[in-house]
């Protein structure tokens, strides 16, 4: 066989001792549970905005940026529902680059994936600590879901994983909102079979053991836009895409239709300062058609402490700016949110 063990990983049972979420924090993450099942089943009229660098890089940096954004939410939440994205699991399309805190919980040294578990779940448990914030994270790797998942308020499946079935089945069992992805090929169906199956209880393996699952009925859609043939950009955030998503829903009779969108990725053509248009462009037509306000009730937005990218230079970077792909700084973001506040 080609593979080289390099490793044994901590045993679980270790990272829970080690890193706990104590009864105080429970409390905490129960409550804000509570809240953002309310808005996915429609009992709320707050808006969910799930906002925050591209990918996770140096918990410092990112809890400076989530406590920022726990300031302004005290001004905001009377409106918006907000949840900080740490993505500790960056999706690669070649493999190459950075690939997360999992994998280099210091993006400048050697990948070490024991260390990357632990530091997973320390920078997710300090959030908790500081800010009161429980954040969303992307699931790559399903098994690597215990290492964390009592600590998340959110969990992406990413347009390169929403067909997978592994993901789905694993959703099922997930008792957070659980959002999927359209694929980058921008077939919605195949995004409204992933929801039905997560939404759907199952028999699986699930690492070691044969498991069973009740179903998720917090799972949902998230357009992102898509790529064409000759790989175009596609966005699909406008009034007939949105209606269209909203049909396909009511003819679906999936459980609670809840629309995040996306105004990164294809829908902006990964040009981040579109985002505030693109955002302010989906307010707009939720104004003027009442069934998709009803069920287009989030936004995802790629956001860190200074705007753009950089590239790794050696051993070193500037912290607060994204090492993946290009974010809105702090103030644009500040206004954006402000902005989305005021206009849902």
């Amino acid at each position: 066989m080609g593979f080289n063990i390099i490793r044994k990983l901590p045993d679980l049972s270790e990272i829970l001792a080690k890193a706990p979420l104590t009864a105080d924090l429970q409390k905490i993450k129960q409550a804000r549970d509570a809240e953002l099942a309310e808005i996915i089943q429609n009992k709320s009229d707050r808006f969910l905005v799930i906002v925050g660098p591209c990918s996770a890089d140096d918990e410092d940096t990112v809890t400076e940026y989530v406590t920022k954004l726990a300031k302004l939410y005290e001004k905001l939440k009377h409106k918006l529902f907000i949840v900080p994205r740490i993505y500790t699991n960056k999706p690669r399309t070649t493999g190459e680059g950075y690939k997360g805190m999992m994998h280099q919980p210091d993006p400048t040294s050697a990948p070490n994936m024991a260390d990357g578990i632990t530091a997973i779940r320390n920078i997710h448990l300090r959030c908790i600590k500081e800010t009161g914030f429980t954040a969303a994270d992307e699931m790559l790797y399903p098994d690597n879901l215990v290492y964390c998942e009592d600590l998340l308020g959110y969990i992406a499946i990413g347009a390169r994983s929403v067909e997978n079935q592994h993901h789905r089945l694993t959703s099922s069992g997930i008792s957070v909102p659980v959002g999927l992805k359209n694929p980058t090929s921008g077939d919605l169906s195949v995004m409204f079979n992933a929801i039905k199956a997560a939404q759907t209880a199952h028999t699986f393996i699930f690492r070691d053991a044969e498991v069973e699952t009740t179903g998720n009925p917090l799972a949902h859609a998230i357009m992102r836009g898509s790529v064409n043939r000759q790989g175009v950009d596609i966005p699909n955030y406008h009034y007939e895409d949105l209606q269209n998503a909203v049909d396909i829903y009511e003819k679906r009779g999936l459980q609670f239709p809840m629309i995040v969108v996306d105004a990164n990725h294809s829908n902006s053509g990964k040009q981040y300062h579109e985002q505030p248009r693109i955002a302010k462009d989906i307010l707009h037509t939720r104004q003027n058609n009442a069934k998709i306000k009803q069920v287009v009730r989030g936004l995802m937005i790629e956001s860190y402490l200074k705007e753009g990218r950089q590239d790794l230079q050696g051993n070193s970077y500037e912290r607060g700016r994204s090492i993946t792909d290009p974010c809105l700084g702090w103030q644009a973001t500040e206004e954006l949110l402000c902005y989305i506040a005021e206009n849902v």
